[in-house]
């Protein structure tokens, strides 16, 4: 039995004060990103989705939303695919791109592997994989739709495909409103691919923006 589940990674968020927004509630959508939730919606239409999960955080909500609503779904709210705690979060990191450096972070940065600035990767990977069997279960013969964020899904699928789990952030593969699409046989993971349904509305330099 084929089951598919996409893992997608919300919309562009209103943001104009570059604020390392992490898990701080009230962040939405921008124009912008609604118009690429509509996109990944579109692209979405005419597959047999049967489960959508988001995280608990607005811009997830709204990504979904649409996605949802194409299908007569609801959205189902699991935390366990929420953005990773940050110990620097609330920052405002693009005035001042140099903060994270300021001498009173350095105990934060003194093993990247971990990464001791935030929520372990091996929690993170562990909570997704949790999520991402829950909804195969759920959507058996059919296809389910996860809406998180970059770090979540970028670890996951490591951790999917064997892989460490510290990495570079800047090489990850995982654009605004991207799909990451794990296909099951059965319970066996047949393959893991990667698609920009709402690639034309983002300018190629800013598609890793945001968390």
């Amino acid at each position: 039995m084929k089951t598919v589940v996409h893992l997608l990674r919300h919309g562009e968020v209103d943001n104009p004060q570059g604020v390392l927004y992490g898990r701080m509630p009230g962040y939405h959508l921008s124009d912008l990103g609604h118009r690429m939730a509509e996109a990944v919606a579109r692209h979405l239409a005419d597959h047999d989705v049967a489960v959508v999960v988001a995280s608990s955080l607005t811009r997830a909500q709204e990504t979904a939303a649409p996605v949802a609503a194409e299908h007569g779904l609801e959205v189902t709210t699991d935390d366990r695919v929420i953005e990773a705690a940050n110990l620097y979060e609330g920052l405002n990191v693009t005035a001042n791109p140099v903060a994270l450096a300021h001498p009173r972070h350095w105990a934060k940065l003194v093993n990247p592997f971990k990464p001791s600035w935030g929520e372990p990767y091996v929690v993170v990977g562990a909570r997704m994989l949790e999520a991402v069997a829950e909804a195969r279960d759920s959507a058996r013969g059919h296809e389910a739709v996860i809406v998180s964020h970059q770090l979540p899904i970028w670890t996951a699928r490591n951790a999917l495909m064997g892989r460490r789990l510290w990495h570079d952030p800047r090489v990850r593969q995982c654009s605004l409103a991207s799909l990451t699409t794990l296909t099951y046989d059965d319970d066996e993971l047949e393959s893991v691919t990667y698609s920009e349904p709402a690639a034309a509305l983002l300018p190629r330099a800013r598609k890793g923006a945001g968390a």
